[in-house]
């Protein structure tokens, strides 16, 4: 430690050497009355935040800090001086942080005694990703303090960070991934499932009967959902010839369960319908039996070029899979009941069709020698022809009938769900402009994915927000949704008395006075970027939960460049509160590039995915979704 440090400041003989040496701060009275001023134990650096024994400075722009004390009372200034460390964490070579001495180290404005001290470091003398170690020395004008102050560790560490924009993609924004659900109203001979498959209600009456004919005859239905060892394993694809299912992704999923996207339902959890054909003597065995495996679809168009109408449109199918037919039955049909609330829907009569789609009269069966019978299909179409918006209620049941006798018999299979949840009733709407009316399952929240390799900067801040919101608005793994800002919406400008639209949010957060924080001239022209987005509910600027009065509430960051000429930070930004976010603010302002922030959005669908106002979507940010902690700085990485 005797020699000159690399960075050509004059020979210290050791770090623990106090500045009283070379009088940095002012020359050293010996003679002086009074006492010596003494630094405070804790020095800190940046924005108060400590990490694993140093303290981690999320912002190029360093500021250290330091209490002082002084018995006598007075004004008291600190001398800061700056390391680099060995592997061990102590002190290697001394850094020069300023030109304005010989022994570069920067020297505070005094302050009164039991006050802090700080200094800001000129930006570009200290390095992102190193080890540094500082201490204080204090100085009240006549004395110096005899020893150094505790030496405290700390890092330049961006919250993420990231490269220049991708020149090309294959991310796509708008990918859908269908999702297991379960019904809130399966009807009364199945059970009612919790989301993770238990049990929580048990079904109140599994077989329902007809009344006994006049020989005394009776038929009846028992329901049973899919055992678990029955289960029929997920196949690649459809099997050869089959081109009747409407939901051709269906194929492809295990029985037992029920999937949906925004468009399209599979009901694999029906399970298994048995018909028992009897006598009344109850002691007597069933004269005979069949059994049936039952599936549905659901598929809506939101659009005229997925229908063909000009008006909005939904279909309905039941599969019908005759396993097993005494032949005391004699024959069996089936008749299919889809019940639709609505004002205004016009319904077909349901179309029944083979595995090959060729069209049959209706679900009947006669028994056969070789015991093989063929599936059946029905479908039935509605088309809606309001204005507005309307959901649409659902129900279905199966009436059974035995040419040996006996009354019919009716399975209920249940509704749409209960009217709080309402997951399989399709809405069918004319709101969003520029497209015909169509209809989605609304129960279904998208996911829109931010193309982190073409709009990093973008993608590394919606992320940190997520993780640091206390609702963590629109991750998915914190399963936290964020509800969309539609045309329809019933809230109003108070001060307009129309319709509160994004801009509206957008002034609140992200006003056109705001100044955005310095950045690299390779950034690019910069543009305030708000999260939430003002084209949701929980934006900073809309009346709701997240509600603030000036973007000054919101955690304040910003894009830069790392310092190494090729990557980028996403950094705190320290102008309004210099120890940065606190996590406690219900959004974000940030200043990023204006192609990042323009684009990152650009390809939300809200007319095609016939988004309407309180409609529930996630955000994904796939370079950054492997990332665990706020704590240390996550890189992105490619995707695709």
């Amino acid at each position: 430690m005797g020699t000159a440090s690399a960075s050509g400041l004059p020979p210290d003989p050791s770090p623990s050497k106090a500045p009283v040496s070379y009088s940095v701060a002012g020359p050293e009275n010996a003679a002086a009355s009074g006492s010596r001023p003494a630094s405070g134990s804790s020095p800190s650096a940046g924005t108060g935040y400590k990490y694993g024994g140093y303290w981690r400075v999320v912002t190029p722009d360093v500021v250290l800090r330091n209490t002082v004390t002084d018995p006598d009372g007075g004004t008291v200034n600190l001398t800061f001086e700056v390391w680099t460390t060995d592997a061990s964490g102590k002190p290697k070579d001394k850094v020069k942080l300023t030109d304005k001495n010989p022994y570069g180290v920067e020297v505070s404005p005094y302050v009164a005694s039991g006050k802090t001290a700080q200094v800001p470091v000129e930006r570009g003398r200290l390095k992102p990703g190193v080890t540094y170690t500082f201490h204080t020395n204090a100085y009240d004008g006549s004395l110096y303090e005899t020893e150094w102050s505790p030496w405290a560790n700390f890092r330049i560490e961006p919250y993420l960070s990231f490269p220049a924009p991708q020149a090309s993609s294959t991310i796509d924004p708008v990918a859908q991934k269908v999702i297991e659900f379960t019904r809130t109203d399966p009807g009364p001979a199945l059970p009612t499932l919790r989301k993770d498959g238990t049990t929580f209600k048990a079904p109140t009456r599994k077989r329902t009967c007809g009344a006994p004919d006049a020989q005394g005859h009776k038929l009846c239905i028992e329901l049973n959902p899919p055992s678990k060892t029955a289960q029929t394993p997920p196949r690649a694809s459809a099997p050869a010839g089959l081109d009747v299912d409407q939901v051709d992704w269906c194929f492809a999923k295990p029985s037992g369960k029920n999937y949906m996207n925004r468009t399209e339902a599979c009901l694999k959890n029906i399970g298994g319908g048995t018909l028992i054909f009897t006598d009344t003597d109850p002691d007597k065995p069933a004269l005979g039996t069949a059994t049936f495996s039952i599936e549905q679809r659901l598929k809506t168009y939101p659009k005229k070029a997925d229908s063909g109408s000009d008006l909005a449109e939904f279909d309905q199918q039941v599969k019908l899979v005759p396993t097993h037919i005494d032949p005391a039955l004699k024959g069996v049909r089936m008749r299919w009941n889809a019940g639709t609330v609505c004002t205004n829907c016009a319904t077909t009569n349901i179309r029944w069709a083979d595995s090959t789609d060729t069209p049959i009269g209706d679900a009947y069966w006669k028994v056969a020698t070789d015991g093989i019978y063929g599936d059946r299909w029905g479908t039935i179409q509605t088309r809606w022809s309001g204005t507005g918006k309307e959901t649409i209620d659902l129900g279905w049941s199966i009436t059974a009938t035995v040419d040996a006798g006996g009354n019919p018999a009716t399975a209920d299979f249940g509704s749409s769900g209960i009217h709080a949840v309402r997951e399989l009733a399709p809405r069918c709407d004319d709101i969003p402009t520029g497209i015909k009316p169509g209809c989605v399952l609304p129960y279904f929240s998208p996911t829109y994915t931010v193309d982190t390799n073409l709009y990093p900067a973008a993608g590394a801040y919606y992320w940190l927000m997520q993780q640091k919101m206390p609702y963590h608005d629109g991750s998915v793994r914190w399963d936290s949704l964020l509800s969309y800002l539609g045309p329809d919406t019933t809230v109003k400008n108070p001060k307009t008395g129309q319709p509160w639209t994004k801009n509206d949010s957008r002034g609140v957060v992200c006003p056109d006075n705001w100044a955005k924080h310095p950045a690299d001239a390779s950034l690019g022209t910069l543009s305030c970027d708000e999260y939430a987005m003002a084209t949701t509910h929980e934006s900073g600027g809309f009346p709701a939960r997240n509600q603030v009065t000036s973007g000054d509430q919101c955690a304040q960051l910003f894009a830069d460049t790392m310092g190494d000429g090729s990557n980028f930070g996403l950094w705190a930004d320290t102008r309004t509160a210099t120890n940065g976010p606190s996590g406690k603010e219900p959004c974000g302002r940030a200043s990023i590039p204006d192609r990042q922030n323009s684009g990152a959005f650009h390809d939300f669908p809200a007319p095609t995915w016939r988004m309407l106002d309180g409609d529930t979507f996630f955000v994904s940010n796939p370079g950054f979704e492997h990332c665990t902690s706020v704590h240390t700085t996550c890189a992105w990485r490619k995707v695709g």
